[in-house]
């Protein structure tokens, strides 16, 4: 083993050894001129560079939305070459999270979720331009755009911002009764999606307060706090995402922050003059060709379309609210918001329908 160690160090102090690099060009072939300086030789003499936006790229649901990616040679290798393009969606730490498409020449094939909806723009020359139509709420997130050539292997990192409203939400039965999986479903059934950290640091950048503890699509459970309190972390405490780090996805439970985007249709309402019972409420609405709304789609409503009504109306959830644009007497605090009542057992109320 001393004798091996030896060796080796006396291989690299002599220089003979190849240096790493970063996989820029198609061959390396050292000088052997023995003046001690390496020199790197190219196949073809040629870099491939690929660049994205560095800006985020902002979309909504429902929408078409197309993600920049452009590549070149230096220098410029003339003709297009037949190159193959893989797209990819990323997690927050910019490891793997599924396969989105893959290119060569005219040939392409998405995957998964992005079937149907994905495909290559290559309206110039070195294009390599990701589209995506009815954009879902879960393909907020960084994109990977990789372009191969032989050897040669370069790509870029690209942001898809959904344009959209975090929420808190509570179960019927009451705050701190959700897992993560049970977090994930009721927001889902309200017609939204957990929040990512980053949605959520918008929201509280947007003014949203709340004192109570909620998971996050990575199973982390954080709160937004505004006006540092004693119940919220303290009062020394300076204002932020308050954070609990990662939880058990099965054994904790707290609340849920989930996350809506704009509409394809509308949301409106409807009332009687003696009010309704909730399933009198869901009724109204078949009748009316739509559904009752749930809560996602009557914050994005109020959000997006500046739905004010000061009058309370079921949603799907068996919750009592109202959306309030333009605060006035007799419809709440100052500020705009969506109001709540809770889950009222009984009462007769109108109804917020949605119809696309």
């Amino acid at each position: 083993l001393p004798l091996l160690l030896k060796a080796t160090l006396l291989r690299l102090a002599s220089g003979s050894y190849r240096p790493f690099y970063n996989g820029f060009y198609y061959n390396h072939i050292m000088n052997d001129n023995d003046n001690g300086q390496d020199k790197v030789d190219y196949f073809n003499g040629a870099k491939l560079v690929v660049e994205t936006s560095k800006d985020p790229v902002y979309s909504y649901n429902g929408a078409n939305v197309t993600l920049p990616c452009h590549y070149r040679y230096e220098p410029d290798l003339g003709p297009k070459r037949k190159i193959r393009i893989k797209w990819s969606k990323l997690r927050d730490d910019y490891t793997k999270e599924q396969d989105v498409m893959v290119a060569i020449g005219k040939t392409y094939m998405a995957f998964g979720d992005f079937k149907g909806r994905a495909h290559i723009h290559q309206g110039s020359r070195h294009e390599a331009s990701l589209v995506i139509s009815d954009v879902r709420l879960k393909d907020d997130g960084k994109y990977r755009c990789e372009v191969i050539d032989g050897l040669e292997d370069e790509s870029d990192v690209i942001d898809l911002r959904l344009q959209g409203i975090v929420f808190p939400y509570q179960p019927p039965r009451g705050q701190y009764r959700l897992n993560f999986h049970e977090a994930e479903q009721v927001c889902r059934d309200q017609g939204a999606i957990l929040a990512n950290f980053n949605q959520l640091f918008q929201a509280w950048s947007e003014g949203l307060d709340w004192c109570n503890a909620g998971w996050l699509a990575d199973g982390t459970v954080q709160y937004p706090i505004r006006l540092p309190r004693k119940p919220c972390g303290g009062v020394h405490l300076a204002p932020g995402i308050r954070s609990y780090g990662p939880r058990h996805r099965h054994l904790h439970r707290f609340d849920a922050f989930c996350f809506s985007s704009a509409l394809k249709g509308e949301v409106f309402y409807l009332d009687r003059l003696a009010g309704m019972t909730l399933e009198e409420a869901k009724q109204s609405c078949q009748d009316a060709g739509a559904e009752i709304a749930r809560v996602g789609q009557l914050y994005s409503a109020w959000k997006f379309l500046g739905l004010d009504r000061c009058d309370a109306g079921w949603l799907a959830d068996g919750s009592v609210r109202y959306p309030i644009a333009t605060p006035r007497a007799n419809c709440g605090p100052t500020e705009p918001g969506v109001r709540s009542f809770g889950f009222p057992s009984k009462g007769r109320f109108g109804v917020f329908c949605y119809r696309e």
